[in-house]
Protein backbone atom coordinates (compact mmCIF):
# COMPACT_ATOMS: atom_id res chain seq x y z
CA UNK A 1 0.00 0.00 0.00
CA UNK A 2 2.96 1.98 -0.15
CA UNK A 3 2.02 4.09 -3.29
CA UNK A 4 4.61 7.27 -2.33
CA UNK A 5 7.21 4.80 -1.94
CA UNK A 6 7.02 1.85 -4.24
CA UNK A 7 3.89 2.58 -6.17
CA UNK A 8 2.06 -0.74 -5.20
CA UNK A 9 -1.07 -0.84 -3.47
CA UNK A 10 -1.59 -3.92 -1.12
CA UNK A 11 0.17 -6.43 -3.79
CA UNK A 12 -1.12 -4.94 -6.91
CA UNK A 13 1.12 -2.44 -9.11
CA UNK A 14 0.16 1.10 -9.52
CA UNK A 15 2.02 0.46 -13.09
CA UNK A 16 -0.68 -1.42 -13.88
CA UNK A 17 -3.27 0.80 -13.59
CA UNK A 18 -4.24 3.09 -16.60
CA UNK A 19 -1.80 5.58 -17.42
CA UNK A 20 -2.36 8.36 -15.36
CA UNK A 21 0.11 11.43 -14.42
CA UNK A 22 -1.55 11.68 -10.99
CA UNK A 23 -0.14 8.83 -9.25
CA UNK A 24 3.33 9.90 -9.93
CA UNK A 25 2.46 13.53 -8.92
CA UNK A 26 0.98 12.72 -6.02
CA UNK A 27 3.43 10.05 -4.51
CA UNK A 28 6.24 12.95 -5.20
CA UNK A 29 3.96 15.34 -3.83
CA UNK A 30 3.66 13.18 -0.90
CA UNK A 31 7.05 13.08 -0.21
CA UNK A 32 7.73 16.97 -0.64
CA UNK A 33 4.82 17.76 2.06
CA UNK A 34 5.68 15.22 4.73
CA UNK A 35 9.45 16.50 4.70
CA UNK A 36 8.69 20.40 4.60
CA UNK A 37 6.10 19.20 7.77
CA UNK A 38 8.61 17.10 9.34
CA UNK A 39 11.48 20.28 8.91
CA UNK A 40 9.34 22.99 10.73
CA UNK A 41 7.51 20.20 13.10
CA UNK A 42 11.14 19.19 14.66
CA UNK A 43 11.50 22.84 16.09
CA UNK A 44 8.58 22.58 17.93
CA UNK A 45 9.24 18.69 19.29
CA UNK A 46 12.76 20.25 19.89
CA UNK A 47 10.85 23.54 22.43
CA UNK A 48 9.60 20.13 23.89
CA UNK A 49 12.81 18.52 24.54
CA UNK A 50 13.76 21.86 26.14
CA UNK A 51 10.82 21.88 28.31
CA UNK A 52 11.63 18.30 29.25
CA UNK A 53 14.62 19.10 30.50
CA UNK A 54 13.75 22.49 31.99
CA UNK A 55 11.43 20.41 34.22
CA UNK A 56 13.81 17.27 35.39
CA UNK A 57 16.38 20.25 36.17
CA UNK A 58 13.71 22.82 37.75
CA UNK A 59 14.28 25.63 35.92
CA UNK A 60 10.54 26.36 35.16
CA UNK A 61 9.77 27.47 39.09
CA UNK A 62 9.25 31.50 39.32
CA UNK A 63 6.01 33.36 38.41
CA UNK A 64 3.94 33.90 35.18
CA UNK A 65 6.39 36.88 34.48
CA UNK A 66 9.28 34.96 34.91
CA UNK A 67 7.83 32.30 32.62
CA UNK A 68 6.59 34.29 30.17
CA UNK A 69 10.08 35.83 29.48
CA UNK A 70 11.95 32.05 29.86
CA UNK A 71 10.47 30.98 26.56
CA UNK A 72 11.33 34.55 24.78
CA UNK A 73 14.90 34.03 25.96
CA UNK A 74 14.79 30.22 24.79
CA UNK A 75 13.21 30.54 21.74
CA UNK A 76 15.02 33.97 20.89
CA UNK A 77 18.41 32.29 21.31
CA UNK A 78 20.34 31.66 18.59
CA UNK A 79 22.19 28.03 19.60
CA UNK A 80 19.63 25.91 21.71
CA UNK A 81 16.23 26.10 19.47
CA UNK A 82 18.76 24.73 16.52
CA UNK A 83 20.36 21.87 18.64
CA UNK A 84 17.12 20.64 20.44
CA UNK A 85 14.86 20.46 16.81
CA UNK A 86 18.09 18.60 15.28
CA UNK A 87 18.16 16.48 18.05
CA UNK A 88 14.85 15.14 17.60
CA UNK A 89 15.44 14.81 13.95
CA UNK A 90 18.54 12.50 14.78
CA UNK A 91 16.06 10.56 17.12
CA UNK A 92 13.85 10.34 14.71
CA UNK A 93 16.41 9.08 12.20
CA UNK A 94 17.31 6.22 14.75
CA UNK A 95 13.88 4.75 15.41
CA UNK A 96 13.21 5.19 11.49
CA UNK A 97 16.67 3.75 10.39
CA UNK A 98 16.04 0.30 13.06
CA UNK A 99 12.29 -0.21 11.84
CA UNK A 100 9.34 0.69 13.58
CA UNK A 101 7.22 -2.19 13.98
CA UNK A 102 8.17 -3.96 17.25
CA UNK A 103 9.89 -0.79 18.67
CA UNK A 104 7.52 2.63 18.89
CA UNK A 105 4.33 0.82 18.37
CA UNK A 106 3.98 -1.20 21.43
CA UNK A 107 5.14 1.42 23.20
CA UNK A 108 2.82 3.70 21.78
CA UNK A 109 0.09 1.33 23.08
CA UNK A 110 1.45 2.00 26.61
CA UNK A 111 2.41 5.26 26.91
CA UNK A 112 -0.72 7.02 24.48
CA UNK A 113 -3.11 6.09 27.21
CA UNK A 114 -1.42 7.49 29.61
CA UNK A 115 -1.08 10.68 27.99
CA UNK A 116 -4.29 10.99 27.57
CA UNK A 117 -4.56 10.42 31.43
CA UNK A 118 -2.62 13.09 31.97
CA UNK A 119 -4.37 15.39 29.74
CA UNK A 120 -7.37 14.91 31.49
CA UNK A 121 -5.76 15.50 34.84
CA UNK A 122 -4.13 18.84 33.42
CA UNK A 123 -7.44 19.93 31.82
CA UNK A 124 -9.53 19.63 35.47
CA UNK A 125 -6.59 21.28 37.07
CA UNK A 126 -7.02 24.10 34.55
CA UNK A 127 -10.49 24.88 34.48
CA UNK A 128 -10.06 25.14 38.45
CA UNK A 129 -7.67 28.01 37.96
CA UNK A 130 -8.56 31.85 38.63
CA UNK A 131 -10.39 33.21 36.04
CA UNK A 132 -10.50 30.15 33.86
CA UNK A 133 -14.14 30.35 32.86
CA UNK A 134 -13.37 33.41 30.70
CA UNK A 135 -11.34 31.24 28.43
CA UNK A 136 -13.86 27.95 28.72
CA UNK A 137 -16.33 30.89 27.31
CA UNK A 138 -13.60 31.86 24.98
CA UNK A 139 -13.37 28.05 23.36
CA UNK A 140 -17.09 27.09 23.49
CA UNK A 141 -18.89 29.75 23.17
CA UNK A 142 -19.49 30.54 19.25
CA UNK A 143 -19.05 34.27 18.27
CA UNK A 144 -20.88 33.79 14.30
CA UNK A 145 -19.65 37.22 13.70
CA UNK A 146 -15.97 36.01 12.86
CA UNK A 147 -16.99 33.26 10.82
CA UNK A 148 -15.90 33.97 7.62
CA UNK A 149 -14.86 31.96 4.28
CA UNK A 150 -11.65 32.45 4.89
CA UNK A 151 -12.25 30.57 8.73
CA UNK A 152 -13.34 27.59 6.24
CA UNK A 153 -10.17 27.45 4.29
CA UNK A 154 -7.80 27.58 7.64
CA UNK A 155 -9.67 24.57 9.28
CA UNK A 156 -10.05 22.56 6.23
CA UNK A 157 -6.16 22.90 6.55
CA UNK A 158 -5.91 22.43 10.41
CA UNK A 159 -8.23 19.30 9.38
CA UNK A 160 -5.99 17.62 7.07
CA UNK A 161 -3.23 18.89 8.86
CA UNK A 162 -4.45 16.86 11.76
CA UNK A 163 -5.52 14.00 10.88
CA UNK A 164 -2.40 13.23 8.30
CA UNK A 165 -4.64 13.60 5.37
CA UNK A 166 -3.21 14.76 1.70
CA UNK A 167 0.34 13.06 2.08
CA UNK A 168 1.44 9.88 2.35
CA UNK A 169 1.52 8.92 5.91
CA UNK A 170 -1.50 7.26 6.03
CA UNK A 171 0.23 4.98 3.01
CA UNK A 172 2.94 4.50 5.67
CA UNK A 173 0.57 3.64 8.34
CA UNK A 174 -1.92 1.81 6.22
CA UNK A 175 1.11 -0.68 4.84
CA UNK A 176 1.35 -2.17 8.23
CA UNK A 177 -2.35 -3.09 8.73
CA UNK A 178 -3.53 -6.47 9.03
CA UNK A 179 -5.86 -7.83 6.43
CA UNK A 180 -8.45 -8.15 8.36
CA UNK A 181 -8.63 -4.43 9.52
CA UNK A 182 -11.86 -2.79 8.90
CA UNK A 183 -10.90 0.46 7.14
CA UNK A 184 -13.76 2.43 7.61
CA UNK A 185 -14.22 1.55 11.24
CA UNK A 186 -10.59 3.03 12.00
CA UNK A 187 -11.10 6.43 9.69
CA UNK A 188 -14.31 7.15 11.99
CA UNK A 189 -12.60 6.20 15.09
CA UNK A 190 -9.60 8.38 14.12
CA UNK A 191 -11.65 11.54 13.56
CA UNK A 192 -13.37 11.46 16.59
CA UNK A 193 -10.99 10.78 18.67
CA UNK A 194 -9.03 13.23 17.28
CA UNK A 195 -11.20 16.02 17.31
CA UNK A 196 -11.96 14.70 20.89
CA UNK A 197 -8.42 15.41 21.81
CA UNK A 198 -8.61 18.76 20.33
CA UNK A 199 -11.22 19.81 23.16
CA UNK A 200 -9.51 18.47 25.52
CA UNK A 201 -5.98 20.17 24.42
CA UNK A 202 -8.54 23.65 24.01
CA UNK A 203 -9.64 22.94 27.73
CA UNK A 204 -6.13 22.66 28.92
CA UNK A 205 -4.56 25.92 27.18
CA UNK A 206 -7.06 28.19 26.74
CA UNK A 207 -8.71 28.82 30.71
CA UNK A 208 -4.98 28.85 31.70
CA UNK A 209 -4.07 31.52 29.48
CA UNK A 210 -6.55 33.69 30.30
CA UNK A 211 -5.67 33.08 34.07
CA UNK A 212 -2.13 33.99 33.53
CA UNK A 213 -3.04 36.92 31.12
CA UNK A 214 -1.58 35.37 28.10
CA UNK A 215 -2.86 36.63 24.52
CA UNK A 216 -5.02 33.50 23.18
CA UNK A 217 -3.84 33.85 19.70
CA UNK A 218 -0.03 33.32 20.55
CA UNK A 219 0.62 30.50 18.54
CA UNK A 220 2.29 27.46 19.40
CA UNK A 221 4.36 29.26 22.50
CA UNK A 222 0.69 29.05 24.45
CA UNK A 223 1.50 25.44 25.57
CA UNK A 224 5.03 26.36 26.90
CA UNK A 225 3.47 29.20 28.47
CA UNK A 226 0.62 28.38 30.20
CA UNK A 227 1.29 24.82 31.28
CA UNK A 228 4.08 25.42 33.41
CA UNK A 229 1.72 27.98 35.35
CA UNK A 230 -1.07 25.51 35.78
CA UNK A 231 1.71 23.11 36.93
CA UNK A 232 3.06 25.31 39.73
CA UNK A 233 -0.28 27.31 40.53
CA UNK A 234 -2.94 23.83 40.53
CA UNK A 235 -0.50 21.81 42.44
CA UNK A 236 0.90 24.39 44.54
CA UNK A 237 0.35 22.40 48.19
CA UNK A 238 2.39 19.55 46.25
CA UNK A 239 4.99 20.42 44.36
CA UNK A 240 6.55 17.21 44.03
CA UNK A 241 3.22 16.20 42.43
CA UNK A 242 3.62 19.14 40.12
CA UNK A 243 7.18 18.66 39.89
CA UNK A 244 6.22 14.86 38.52
CA UNK A 245 3.82 15.64 36.47
CA UNK A 246 5.31 18.38 34.47
CA UNK A 247 8.27 15.69 33.59
CA UNK A 248 5.84 13.06 32.61
CA UNK A 249 3.54 15.17 30.83
CA UNK A 250 6.82 17.09 28.41
CA UNK A 251 8.17 13.01 28.14
CA UNK A 252 4.67 11.84 26.71
CA UNK A 253 4.40 15.53 24.55
CA UNK A 254 7.78 14.35 22.89
CA UNK A 255 7.02 10.89 22.57
CA UNK A 256 3.50 11.74 21.01
CA UNK A 257 5.46 14.09 18.41
CA UNK A 258 8.15 11.47 17.98
CA UNK A 259 4.99 9.12 16.77
CA UNK A 260 4.18 11.95 14.09
CA UNK A 261 7.77 12.32 12.80
CA UNK A 262 8.44 9.21 12.79
CA UNK A 263 5.65 8.54 9.72
CA UNK A 264 6.63 11.48 8.16
CA UNK A 265 10.25 10.29 8.09
CA UNK A 266 9.27 6.98 7.23
CA UNK A 267 7.74 8.31 3.59
CA UNK A 268 11.22 9.61 2.02
CA UNK A 269 12.88 6.70 3.27
CA UNK A 270 11.45 4.01 2.31
CA UNK A 271 11.50 5.64 -1.06
CA UNK A 272 15.41 6.58 -1.54
CA UNK A 273 15.93 3.02 0.13
CA UNK A 274 13.13 1.44 -2.85
CA UNK A 275 13.76 3.51 -5.80
CA UNK A 276 18.02 4.51 -5.36
CA UNK A 277 18.15 0.97 -4.70
CA UNK A 278 20.53 2.22 -1.45
CA UNK A 279 20.22 0.58 2.25
CA UNK A 280 17.71 1.82 4.73
CA UNK A 281 20.51 3.36 6.80
CA UNK A 282 21.80 5.66 4.04
CA UNK A 283 18.20 6.58 2.63
CA UNK A 284 17.34 7.78 6.31
CA UNK A 285 20.28 10.10 6.47
CA UNK A 286 19.63 12.02 3.31
CA UNK A 287 16.39 12.29 4.26
CA UNK A 288 17.32 12.99 8.08
CA UNK A 289 20.13 15.73 6.81
CA UNK A 290 17.60 17.60 4.42
CA UNK A 291 15.08 18.15 7.45
CA UNK A 292 17.43 18.67 10.21
CA UNK A 293 19.10 21.71 7.81
CA UNK A 294 15.52 22.90 7.28
CA UNK A 295 14.57 23.06 11.11
CA UNK A 296 17.87 24.99 11.89
CA UNK A 297 16.46 27.63 9.06
CA UNK A 298 12.91 27.44 10.81
CA UNK A 299 14.24 27.62 14.14
CA UNK A 300 16.46 30.88 12.99
CA UNK A 301 13.38 32.27 11.08
CA UNK A 302 11.40 32.62 14.68
CA UNK A 303 14.05 33.26 16.78
CA UNK A 304 17.32 34.78 16.74
CA UNK A 305 17.04 36.01 12.55
CA UNK A 306 13.57 37.24 12.50
CA UNK A 307 14.47 38.44 9.69
CA UNK A 308 14.18 35.01 7.49
CA UNK A 309 11.06 36.08 5.71
CA UNK A 310 9.32 34.86 2.26
CA UNK A 311 6.31 36.44 1.14
CA UNK A 312 6.11 38.91 4.44
CA UNK A 313 6.38 35.74 6.62
CA UNK A 314 8.36 33.71 8.90
CA UNK A 315 10.30 30.97 6.94
CA UNK A 316 8.88 28.43 9.84
CA UNK A 317 4.77 30.20 9.19
CA UNK A 318 5.69 30.07 5.37
CA UNK A 319 6.04 26.00 5.54
CA UNK A 320 2.97 26.01 7.73
CA UNK A 321 1.10 27.79 5.18
CA UNK A 322 2.72 26.31 2.25
CA UNK A 323 1.76 22.60 3.69
CA UNK A 324 -1.48 23.18 5.37
CA UNK A 325 -2.74 25.71 3.11
CA UNK A 326 -1.66 24.60 -0.32
CA UNK A 327 -0.32 21.01 -0.38
CA UNK A 328 -2.08 19.06 1.69
CA UNK A 329 -5.47 19.92 0.19
CA UNK A 330 -3.93 19.68 -3.40
CA UNK A 331 -2.87 15.99 -2.10
CA UNK A 332 -6.33 15.50 -0.89
CA UNK A 333 -7.72 16.63 -4.36
CA UNK A 334 -5.36 14.31 -6.16
CA UNK A 335 -5.88 11.62 -4.12
CA UNK A 336 -9.89 11.48 -4.77
CA UNK A 337 -9.41 11.99 -8.06
CA UNK A 338 -6.84 8.70 -8.59
CA UNK A 339 -9.68 6.65 -6.19
CA UNK A 340 -12.15 7.87 -7.79
CA UNK A 341 -11.45 7.62 -11.01
CA UNK A 342 -8.23 5.66 -11.99
CA UNK A 343 -8.44 2.42 -9.49
CA UNK A 344 -11.02 0.09 -10.25
CA UNK A 345 -14.22 -0.16 -8.76
CA UNK A 346 -13.50 -4.18 -7.69
CA UNK A 347 -10.30 -3.33 -6.32
CA UNK A 348 -11.42 -0.27 -4.03
CA UNK A 349 -14.61 -2.97 -3.18
CA UNK A 350 -12.61 -5.54 -1.96
CA UNK A 351 -10.51 -3.12 0.50
CA UNK A 352 -13.98 -1.25 1.67
CA UNK A 353 -15.25 -4.82 2.72
CA UNK A 354 -11.69 -6.69 3.62
CA UNK A 355 -12.73 -9.47 0.31
CA UNK A 356 -16.05 -9.13 0.55
CA UNK A 357 -16.63 -9.98 4.20
CA UNK A 358 -18.30 -7.05 5.30
CA UNK A 359 -21.05 -5.18 4.55
CA UNK A 360 -20.82 -2.53 1.94
CA UNK A 361 -23.88 -1.09 1.17
CA UNK A 362 -22.17 2.65 2.11
CA UNK A 363 -19.71 1.97 -0.36
CA UNK A 364 -21.00 3.25 -3.04
CA UNK A 365 -21.93 6.25 -0.83
CA UNK A 366 -18.20 6.89 -0.22
CA UNK A 367 -17.51 6.60 -3.53
CA UNK A 368 -19.76 9.04 -5.16
CA UNK A 369 -18.44 11.22 -2.39
CA UNK A 370 -14.96 10.07 -3.31
CA UNK A 371 -15.61 10.79 -7.13
CA UNK A 372 -17.78 14.51 -6.98
CA UNK A 373 -18.59 16.09 -3.88
CA UNK A 374 -14.77 15.80 -2.33
CA UNK A 375 -12.65 17.05 -4.90
CA UNK A 376 -15.29 20.01 -6.39
CA UNK A 377 -14.97 21.31 -1.93
CA UNK A 378 -11.64 21.12 -2.45
CA UNK A 379 -11.47 23.25 -5.60
CA UNK A 380 -14.34 25.76 -4.91
CA UNK A 381 -11.97 26.56 -1.69
CA UNK A 382 -9.22 26.89 -3.60
CA UNK A 383 -10.69 29.13 -5.97
CA UNK A 384 -11.97 31.61 -2.96
CA UNK A 385 -8.05 31.28 -1.80
CA UNK A 386 -6.85 32.60 -4.87
CA UNK A 387 -9.64 35.49 -5.31
CA UNK A 388 -11.26 33.62 -8.11
CA UNK A 389 -14.77 33.22 -6.45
Amino acid sequence: MRVAAGYSWNGQRVSNWPICPVKCSLGYLGILTSTIILGFYAVVAGWCLQYLYASIVGQLNGDAAYVVNYFKTFSSDPFWPCLWAVVFVLITHFVVARGVNKGIERVAKLLMPLLLLLLIIIVVASCLLPGAEKGISFLLKPDFSKVSTNVFLEALGQAFFSLSLGTACLCTYGSYFKRDTYLLCSATQIALLDSGIAVLAGLMIFPAAFSVGVQPDSGPSLIFITLPNVFQQAFSGMPVVGYVISIMFYALLVFAALTSTVSMHEIGTAFFHEELKISRQHAAWILTSVCALLAIFCSFSVGAYSGLQLFGMSLMDFCDFLTAQLMLPTGAFLTSIMLGWFVSEKLLRDEFTNGGTIGHSFFYVWRFTIRFIVPICILLIFLHQFGIL
